[in-house]
């Protein structure tokens, strides 16, 4: 993972150690048996089980492909053509096959099991780099802390204890110099020495690059000592004092059980039905959704997922220019899907679910609480009215099912959220929370005295704001793109924009101006490469042309957008043609089994153009066909004093709203108390 804001947990055991007490937590909850002993997969999009990672593993160990430096850096299920699965009964045999991303001696291969058959379906090498496995990382703190340029500057900042000394890497990215071209991290180091639960202090100044594949350190870089950073990274009791009063507990009953029906992963609730597994990559993936209206299931999505989290830095010195995480591409597996924790990380109530992922030897290991679901009734309305000439007040209280997962990319937690509504409405939420990425500053800080004066102290840093002494956050974004395929009342969908324009009016009319609604159809790729805009508003609909609702218009799901950001990198940054999904908050494309993060599949080092912007460079036809959206939420981030040592939960969003896909308000029948 990517660092901790110089956490020293990192090296030169801390993964292993994390693992370990995972496991042996894992073991003393009795959660292994219930793993080991998992059912068959009931469905073609159910996770592979342990026993079926196990195959894999047998499978590629004696296929002679693996040498003795070879590591798996991805193993997942590689799903079924989706025809397939819209064409399955319960109880009909269907196919299984796992997908696993190896590399070996600086070369990246993919290779298909057939599970069932117990056999290698193909074996290819591919162009790119996989994500960075915890080894790797290992790797980086060894060398560094043996290197003898690296002991030196410690040395120069008076650090000769090297127990307390954590050092890291992050992905160099693509910036057009020679040595972008290997698998190369750039390095830096922490000093914990004082801490408890938080990272270090960052010894700023001091740049190593690595090259994995040659396992050595191209070059050292110190740019001088920088005083470290004050204040505690700590968010024990002893930083957070003593804790305050509440009134008495909250605590949600259910004496009848929960409110949903759960076969192994098919969840049925309030009309809503859809399954779900839990990718090591994309996290919660939620398949075959449909809304039950008149007796029928009618489909809206097929699958949705996370596609790829993208945050870039925006300090251009040598230790943070490169520092532009493309986190599901970049960091993957058995670390990124955090456990979640009963009665805090979700209610009391929810049902907790396990995962399976496979290690750096393709070894099955477990990931307890990996994602929970629950009912939640927060006091939101459903809808209300108060006819008040009539004296009568007719109100509806909301009750919602949330599927919750919590991925962990070094620093930052991300809380996403799948909400399920009963007006046929899906939320979808993602929550920051963690610890900002800060560095050490040559001056103390703009800190003021007890009567709040400020006691200046030179220019403040123009790439970021003070924290704490000596120590700054470094302005930066976060964009999170979710891969929608929507299958509204069908596979054959159209993408529709309605544009509100402005019409002018002339006299007698006493008005001078209204807005219209003018509609026009995606036919081509291009036509929905779209970002939002205030002077400009549209409604984006993904419509069923064939099928016509009551009212005769034809059935719709509209993507209805939350808080939003636009990309202020330069076209021609590095930076920006690597993640070049932010340049649009919505694509459209064909459906492409293949075709699933928007960064394109290997990230790591990627020269640019990768994902969607090679996708749709071919301006494909995207008119009654079966479609895909792509969406992506962002926002800038101005670090602030309440952001210090732990970021409050910053939560962001979208819709899928029903548009004239019912005949009226399909939450009209919500019983007067809930």
């Amino acid at each position: 993972m990517r660092p901790s804001s110089g956490s020293v947990c990192v090296p030169p055991f801390g993964a292993v150690c994390r693992l370990l007490c995972g496991l042996l937590a894992v073991h003393a909850a009795g959660a292994w048996p219930a793993l080991q002993a998992a059912a068959d997969p009931a469905h073609p999009l159910d996770a592979l089980t342990p026993a079926e990672h196990w195959v894999v593993h047998d499978v590629l160990q004696s296929s002679g492909r693996l040498g003795e430096q070879a590591f798996y850096a991805a193993v997942a299920l590689r799903e079924p053509p989706k025809a397939e699965v819209l064409a399955w009964k319960p109880g009909a045999p269907f196919r299984r096959e796992a997908l696993a991303v190896l590399r070996d001696k600086g070369r990246t291969y993919e290779a298909v099991v057939d599970v069932a058959a117990r056999k290698l379906s193909s074996w290819k090498e591919v162009g790119g780099q996989p994500t960075i496995v915890p080894s790797e990382e290992r790797v980086v703190d060894d060398l560094l802390k043996k290197n003898p340029e690296v002991i030196a500057a410690l040395k120069r900042r008076g650090i000769t204890d090297l127990s307390t000394v954590g050092c890291w890497g992050a992905p160099a990215g693509y910036f057009g110099k020679p040595e972008d071209s290997g698998r190369v991290m750039k390095s830096g180091c922490s000093e914990g020495h004082g801490t408890f639960m938080g990272g270090g202090s960052p010894i700023e100044g001091l740049i190593a690059v690595v090259d994995l594949d040659q396992g050595k350190v191209l070059r050292v870089t110190d740019s001088g000592p920088v005083p470290l950073a004050g204040g505690r990274t700590d968010y024990d009791d002893a930083v957070a004092g003593p804790r305050r009063d509440l009134p008495g507990p909250m605590r949600v009953d259910q004496p009848q059980g929960p409110g949903f029906t759960l076969t192994g992963r098919q969840v049925s609730w309030q009309k809503w039905s859809f399954r779900f597994r839990i990718d090591p990559r994309r996290a919660a993936v939620v398949s075959d959704v449909r809304y039950e209206d008149g007796g029928r299931l009618r489909s809206v999505l097929y699958q949705g997922s996370l596609s790829e989290i993208f945050v870039p830095y925006m300090d251009p010195g040598e230790g943070w220019y490169y520092l532009t995480y493309v986190d599901l591409g970049d960091y993957a597996g058995l670390e990124l899907v955090s456990s979640l924790e009963p009665g805090l990380d979700c209610p009391a109530h929810a049902f907790m679910f396990d995962m399976v992922v496979a290690d750096e030897h393709g070894i099955p290991r477990p990931r307890p609480r990996a994602a929970c679901l629950f009912e939640r009734a927060a006091g939101d309305i459903a809808w209300r009215h108060d006819s008040q000439e009539r004296g009568v007040v007719e109100s509806r209280a909301r009750r919602d099912l949330v599927l919750r997962t919590i991925l962990v990319a070094g620093n930052y937690d991300y809380v996403t959220d799948w909400v399920f509504r009963q007006d046929g409405v899906i939320e979808v939420e993602t929550g920051a929370t963690g610890v900002v990425a800060f560095k050490s500053a040559a001056r103390r800080s703009f800190m003021a005295d007890e009567q709040g004066h400020r006691l200046a102290e030179g220019r403040d840093d123009p790439y970021g704001r003070y924290i704490a002494e000596h120590a700054v956050a470094v302005n930066h974004d976060h964009y999170f793109s979710y891969r929608l395929d929507l299958d509204v009342d069908g596979v054959v969908n159209s993408m529709v924009i309605d544009t509100l324009k402005t019409q002018r009016l002339e006299e007698p009319n006493p008005r001078r101006s209204i807005w219209t609604v003018e509609s026009s159809t995606a036919r081509v790729e291009h036509d929905a490469r779209l970002h939002m805009s205030m002077e400009k508003p549209a409604l984006w609909r993904f419509v069923n042309p064939k099928v016509r609702g009551r009212l005769g218009y034809p059935v719709s799901y509209e993507i209805r957008a939350g808080h939003n950001a636009m990309s202020l990198l330069l076209p021609e940054d590095f930076v920006q043609r690597r993640a070049g999904f932010i340049e649009h908050n919505l694509w459209v494309t064909p459906y492409r089994p293949e075709e699933l993060y928007a960064a394109g599949d290997y990230p790591v080092q990627s020269r640019g153009g990768e994902g969607l912007p090679a996708w749709t460079a071919a301006d494909r036809s995207i008119e009654n066909t079966d479609i895909v959206a792509w969406y992506t939420v962002g926002f800038h981030h101005v670090v602030r004093a309440e952001d210090w040592p732990v970021t409050p939960a910053m939560k962001h969003g979208f819709e899928l709203r029903p548009f004239d896909f019912f005949s009226g308000n399909p939450a009209m029948d919500l019983p007067e108390r809930p």
